[in-house]
């Protein structure tokens, strides 16, 4: 089946019925074809009792052969025709429930596209894949009702027609009875969608901690905390196990009355015609009719049972929907301008009133500060990731559109996804693979041996979130990604703190050669990074105490110095550290990292500062 336009529409988000009733408008013509074969079926089914019972009356009982032959053809014929209609509903019901599912799949995409980096913050990765996997099939599911749902209810009425005319008592219990079925049914389906509710909750929760325990398996086992969060996946499990038996109790007892009831219901309207054609009130042809009636009446009060506990569990799954797709990015976003306007059209100061940090346009800037989220706030609210009255060039960053402030400033968290694929397209990104700029940022970010060290190079395989690469790897790879990108304004955050001396030494020497001329911004406590930095900001509980060079604030500032120099008083030593590496610049290169890398990258390459070839990284 060709999937629907590759625009969903605009979903309703007022409520979980809305959003079902939108699901269902916006395919109107398959719904009502849908609801029309569904209903000629179930009507249909009706006919073999009344042609059986004229083939007996008029045909067996007196005798008439030619009669008997003729109501059998037509029994034959009919019996064609509801197979025919019988694979047509589902055909069109089946592309009915695809419709709803890839249309709310793409309105879920939409919306964690549109949500962007505020979207860890808002929801849980395990919640999103639970609503784009077990929610969505839900919603699918529940607009079967449309088709013999809606079958169901004219079909009731049918054979409620047809046994007027043949016993108004018999018609009569049949009206009566199938209203109170639902009504014996309607506690078990409330209970049944509290039950559904609260699973829900568990499941996206306990979909988080696995998310969080793979994805930081390898970390957990360094700090021995793998047992912890096994305990509490295990523990959340056997909750989440706890309410599957609610659930599934729930269920029982409403599949139990949705095929029980029906039967009894059959046993004694079949009983009462029994007693009326032993007291000849009717044919044995109609009692024959009567049964074959409340036969056929048996699957359609199915239907209605089991559409109303659809109804009940997609309830449950279009309000977890809906509830995403109410999400904000932001209260910030809230309060920006209904007209954006223009960004400078030259290259501006960005300026954080709240830190009071001002970033010159072609400098490479650092921010200092003792605790790491300090700076990070600072970058978040730059890269209007973050509320701020932050300000580029003379407006407001939250007045500019967003677009156009993602396109010119870059924030490169030292946390961001690396997806599964090509080395070459993780460092790609968005960007066209031209192999000689990915052979730049490949170099600017000292990658080069994460490449040369793959068997592949740049077209090896990435596993998801790089986990096939060290931290210090996938740091230079995101960093790579980043100067690749050539953004007028880069916010990098640690951007080298996972890596030994040596290789920091270089990848501050190659960002600043990369960048020169461009807006650059780094949080770090890196001597190697700042010695080579413009401007230094030294923070003290997230505003600027200081501004100046590494050189003036190391003389200066004590605390400064204690700071960048990992804790120690040793100015001094620093101070010759800081020194040597300065002296070290325009010898990039010289250093590799420590291990068997090195070793293997001084066998690849007598020269790792020479210019990188397209054919060398392939």
């Amino acid at each position: 089946m060709a999937a629907p336009s590759t625009n969903p529409g605009a979903p309703d988000r007022r409520g979980p019925a809305r959003y079902l009733w939108w699901a269902i408008v916006s395919q109107p013509q398959r719904v009502v074809l849908g609801a029309l074969l569904g209903s000629v079926w179930m009507v249909c089914l009706t006919l073999p009792p009344y042609v059986l019972s004229r083939a007996i009356d008029d045909g067996l009982r007196p005798g008439d052969r030619s009669a008997l032959v003729g109501w059998c053809a037509a029994l034959f014929g009919i019996g064609l025709l509801n197979a025919w209609l019988a694979i047509m509903r589902h055909r069109t019901m089946t592309r009915i429930r695809l419709d709803a599912y890839f249309r709310t799949v793409r309105v879920v995409v939409d919306q964690a596209t549109r949500l962007g980096a505020a979207l860890p913050r808002r929801v849980s990765a395990g919640e999103v894949v639970t609503i784009g996997h077990s929610d969505v099939g839900v919603i699918s599911q529940t607009l079967t009702v449309t088709g013999p749902g809606v079958g169901a209810v004219i079909a009731y009425f049918v054979v409620a027609s047809l046994l007027l005319s043949v016993s108004p008592p018999l018609a009569v219990v049949v009206l009566v009875g199938v209203p109170l079925l639902a009504v014996l049914i309607g506690p078990f389906l409330g209970r049944l969608q509290g039950a559904e509710s609260a699973y829900r909750e568990r499941q996206g929760a306990l979909a988080a901690i696995l998310g969080d325990l793979a994805g930081g398996l390898r970390v957990l086992n360094g700090l021995g905390g793998k047992g912890v969060f096994a305990a509490r996946y295990r523990e959340g499990s056997r909750r989440l196990r706890d309410e599957g038996y609610r659930v599934g109790s729930s269920m029982s007892w409403v599949q139990a009355f949705g095929i029980g009831l029906p039967t009894l219901f059959l046993a004694a309207v079949t009983w009462l015609a029994a007693r009326m054609a032993a007291q000849g009130t009717i044919t044995v042809g109609e009692l024959v009719a009567v049964y074959g009636y409340v036969a056929v009446l048996v699957l359609p009060v199915t239907f209605l049972i089991e559409g109303s506990y659809d109804i009940s569990r997609g309830l449950v799954a279009a309000r977890r929907v809906v509830d995403f797709l109410n999400l904000a990015p932001g209260e910030w976003e809230s309060s920006a301008r209904a007209e954006p306007v223009p960004g400078p059209r030259e290259p501006s100061v960005l300026r954080d009133p709240l830190s009071g940090v001002e970033v010159v346009p072609g400098l490479l800037t650092a921010l200092v500060s003792a605790r790491t989220s300090d700076g990070a706030d600072i970058v978040d609210r730059l890269g209007r990731f973050a509320p701020s009255l932050a300000t580029w060039g003379s407006v407001r960053i939250d007045a500019v559109a967003l677009d156009e402030v993602r396109t010119r400033i870059l924030v490169a968290d030292n946390e961001a996804d690396l997806f599964a694929g090509t080395v070459r397209a993780a460092v790609a990104g968005r960007c066209a693979p031209d192999e000689q700029a990915i052979a730049r940022a490949v170099d600017a970010a000292m990658a080069r041996d994460i490449v040369l060290g793959l068997s592949d190079g740049l077209d090896a395989t990435l596993d998801s979130h790089g986990r096939n690469l060290s931290g210090g790897q996938r740091q230079r790879v995101r960093l790579a990604r980043a100067l690749l990108a050539e953004p007028e304004v880069l916010l990098a955050v640690e951007p080298t703190s996972a890596v030994d001396a040596h290789t920091e030494a270089n990848m501050a020497t190659r960002l600043r050669t990369a960048r020169t001329g461009r807006t650059t911004l780094v949080t770090t406590t890196s001597p190697l990074v700042l010695d080579r930095a413009d401007v230094v900001h030294y923070l003290v509980d997230g505003r600027v105490s200081a501004t100046g060079s590494h050189a003036d604030l190391f003389a200066r500032h004590p605390d400064y110095r204690r700071l960048v120099s990992r804790g120690t008083d040793e100015g001094a030593e620093t101070e010759s550290h800081v020194a040597e590496d300065r002296d070290a610049k325009g010898r990039e290169g010289e250093g590799h990292e420590a291990g068997n890398q090195h070793e293997a990258e001084d066998r690849t390459r007598p020269d790792p500062s020479d210019e990188p070839t397209h054919e060398a990284l392939r």
